[in-house]
C-alpha cells in the first residue's frame, strides 16, 4: 500500500487476547441460538475452554521470551535496541508483551478459571444459579415472579464474563493510553451489569450495579480528560513517548506545558484509583460488593484489582517514571489514607461481604506502598529497584487474589431458609457444625491478616521490603501498624466461629465440584505459597521491565 510497511499485528502474541475476543462472540451466538436446556451447561464449558486455551497461549509466550528475560535478570543482555527492554510490541504499537504484561495475563487467567467455575455453580440454588431468571424484569414484578416459577436462568453472565477478562487483559497489557481506556471501557460496561443480576436481593443488586455505573462512567470521563491532557502535553499517546517527551524538557516545558502535565498526570491518577479501589475513591466499593452476586463479587474483587494495578504500573512507571518526584508523594499519603480507611471501617462491620470490602480496600493500601516505593532510575526506566516492586506487586496479587476467590466461595456455602447468610450473627458456631469449612475460611482470614505461614505473610514481607529498599522506610512503618489492625477484625470473625454458640438456623450447604475445586485450591495455594514460596517468586522475578 503505497509502499508503507505492513502494520506489526503479532498474531501469535496476540493469540490470548484472539481466543478471549472470538469465544466471547461464540457465547453470545449460543445465547442467541443454543436450546434453553443445554444452554447454561454449554455455556460454563465455553468459558472453562476458553480461559484454558488463552492461559497455554500466555504461557506459550512467556517460554518464548524467558530466555531474553533471564538474560536481562543476570545483566548479560546487549544494550543495542529493544533488548534493554526484552518484549514485543504487537498491534501496531498498541499492545506490549513484555514481562509484566505476561505476568499480568497468566495471573488473569488463572484467576478468571476460578472465577468462572464459582459462577457456573448451581448446586447452591436448588438447580439453578445465583443469578436472575430476567434480569430485565422489574424486581416482584409479574414477569419476574413468572420467570422465577418457570426455573429460568440468566446465561448471559458468560460471554459478559469472558468480555470483563478480555478487557482486564488489554488493559494491563495497553502501550498506549488510547487503548488503556479502551480495556478500561470494555472491563467495565459487562461488569456494571454482571453487578445487578443477584436472583435474591433484587433491590439491592439493582441499587449496586446503578452505583458501581454511576461512580464508574465518572471515573472514566476523568480518565478520558486526563487522556488528552496528556496528549495535549506531548503530542503523542504512546507511553513510550510520553516519556519521551518528558525526558526532552527535562520534566517541564515552563507555563502551560507545567499545567498540562500535572493535570493530565493527576486525572488519570484518579480514574486508575477508583479502579483499585483507593481512598478517596472507594466509596462504591462496600456498597457494590455487598449488593452484588457473591461470585461476581469475588471476581470483581480479585480480577479488577489486579488489572488496576497493572495498569496503573506501565502507566506510572514507563510514561511518567521521569516525574516519580510528583507522583510518589501523592501516592504515599494515598496509600496511607487508604490502609487507614480500610482497616479502621472494617472493625464496624457486621456484614461479611462488607467487611471483606473494606479488607479489599486496605490490601489496596498495602500495595501501593510498593508502587510508591519503587526506586526510580535514571531517564525513567525501570531498573532494579522497579524489578523488585513489580515482582513483589505480582506475587502480592495473586496471593490475595487467591485467598479472595476462596473466601467469598465459602460465604455462598453458608446458607439459611432465604439464602446466603452474610450477617455475622449467623456465623456464630460454625465450627461445630462445619469444622472444615471454618478452619478453610479462618486460612484465608490468617493469610488477608499476613499471619506467617500464609501467602499473604509473603505477600506483605515482599511488597514491604520493595517500599523500604525505595526508601520509603517510613511508609512501611505505617503498613505494619495498619496491618496490626487490620488483623483485629480477621481475628474476630475466627473467634465468632470457632468459640461462641452457633445459630441455630445457620447451615453449611455443600456445593457441587467446580466451588469446592475453587475453595481446594485456593486453601492449598494460601498454604504452599506461605511455606514454598521459592518457587513462585523466582517465576515473578522473569518481570524485569516494563517494555518502552
Amino acid at each position: 500500500m503505497n509502499g508503507l510497511p505492513a502494520p506489526a499485528l503479532g498474531y501469535v502474541e496476540l493469540l490470548p487476547l484472539i481466543i478471549l475476543f472470538a469465544m466471547a462472540c461464540v457465547q453470545v451466538l449460543v445465547e442467541a441460538f443454543a436450546p434453553r436446556r443445554v444452554r447454561f451447561n454449554l455455556q460454563l464449558a465455553l468459558g472453562i475452554l476458553t480461559i484454558l486455551a488463552a492461559l497455554a497461549a500466555a504461557i506459550a509466550n512467556l517460554v518464548r521470551l524467558a530466555p531474553a528475560l533471564s538474560a536481562y535478570n543476570q545483566g548479560t543482555a546487549t544494550q543495542q535496541g529493544s533488548s534493554l527492554n526484552p518484549g514485543i510490541k504487537v498491534a501496531v504499537g498498541s499492545i506490549a508483551v513484555d514481562g509484566p504484561g505476561l505476568m499480568f495475563t497468566i495471573l488473569l487467567l488463572v484467576l478468571g478459571l476460578f472465577a468462572v467455575l464459582v459462577i457456573g455453580e448451581r448446586k447452591l440454588g436448588n438447580g439453578v444459579s445465583a443469578f436472575t431468571a430476567q434480569a430485565a424484569a422489574t424486581p416482584g414484578s409479574p414477569a419476574e415472579r413468572e420467570a422465577i416459577a418457570a426455573r429460568n436462568e440468566h446465561t448471559e453472565i458468560f460471554p459478559l464474563f469472558t468480555f470483563a477478562l478480555l478487557g482486564m487483559v488489554v488493559f494491563a497489557t495497553s502501550n498506549d493510553l488510547l487503548t488503556l481506556f479502551v480495556g478500561l471501557e470494555i472491563m467495565s460496561l459487562p461488569l456494571y451489569l454482571m453487578a445487578g443480576m443477584a436472583r435474591r436481593r433484587r433491590l439491592q443488586s439493582q441499587e449496586a450495579s446503578l452505583k458501581y455505573f454511576l461512580l464508574g462512567a465518572m471515573s472514566s470521563a476523568i480518565f478520558l480528560y486526563g487522556i488528552a491532557l496528556l496528549y495535549g502535553y506531548s503530542g503523542s499517546l504512546t507511553l513510550g513517548g510520553i516519556a519521551d517527551a518528558i525526558d526532552a524538557n527535562h520534566g517541564y516545558q515552563g507555563g502551560l506545558h507545567d499545567g498540562l502535565l500535572l493535570a493530565g498526570m493527576g486525572l488519570i491518577a484518579v480514574g486508575l484509583l477508583f479502579k483499585v479501589s483507593a481512598v478517596p475513591f472507594h466509596s462504591w466499593t462496600p456498597d457494590v460488593y455487598q449488593g452484588s452476586p457473591t461470585a461476581v463479587t469475588g471476581f470483581m474483587a480479585a480480577c479488577t484489582k489486579v488489572a488496576g494495578f497493572a495498569g496503573m504500573l506501565r502507566v506510572f512507571y514507563v510514561a511518567l517514571g521521569a516525574q516519580s518526584w510528583n507522583w510518589q508523594p501523592l501516592l504515599a499519603v494515598i496509600a496511607v489514607l487508604t490502609m487507614a480507611v480500610g482497616a479502621i471501617l472494617a472493625v464496624t462491620q457486621t456484614d461479611v461481604k462488607r467487611m471483606l470490602a473494606y479488607s479489599a480496600i486496605a490490601h489496596a493500601g498495602f500495595v501501593l506502598t510498593a508502587v510508591t516505593g519503587a526506586a526510580q532510575p535514571e531517564n525513567g526506566m525501570v531498573r532494579a529497584g522497579q524489578l523488585s516492586s513489580v515482582s513483589a506487586i505480582v506475587f502480592y496479587l495473586l496471593a490475595y487474589g487467591i485467598g479472595t476467590l476462596g473466601a467469598f466461595a465459602v460465604v455462598t456455602m453458608v446458607r439459611d431458609d432465604n439464602g446466603e447468610v452474610t450477617d455475622l450473627a449467623g456465623w456464630r458456631g460454625l465450627a461445630r457444625k462445619s469444622p472444615i469449612v471454618a478452619s478453610v475460611f479462618a486460612i484465608f482470614l490468617l493469610s488477608f491478616a499476613g499471619i506467617p505461614l500464609t501467602g499473604g505473610f509473603i505477600g506483605k514481607w515482599s511488597v514491604f521490603v520493595a517500599a523500604w529498599q525505595g526508601g520509603y522506610a517510613w511508609l512501611v512503618v505505617v503498613a505494619v501498624l495498619m496491618s496490626l489492625i487490620a488483623a483485629f477484625f480477621y481475628l474476630r470473625v475466627i473467634v465468632v466461629m470457632f468459640f461462641t454458640e452457633p445459630d441455630s438456623d445457620t447451615r453449611v450447604v455443600m456445593p457441587s465440584w467446580l466451588t469446592l475445586t475453587t475453595v481446594a485450591v485456593g486453601c492449598l495455594a494460601t498454604v504452599i505459597l506461605g511455606i514454598l514460596p521459592g518457587p513462585v517468586l523466582n517465576l515473578v522475578a522473569l518481570a524485569p521491565s516494563f517494555i518502552r
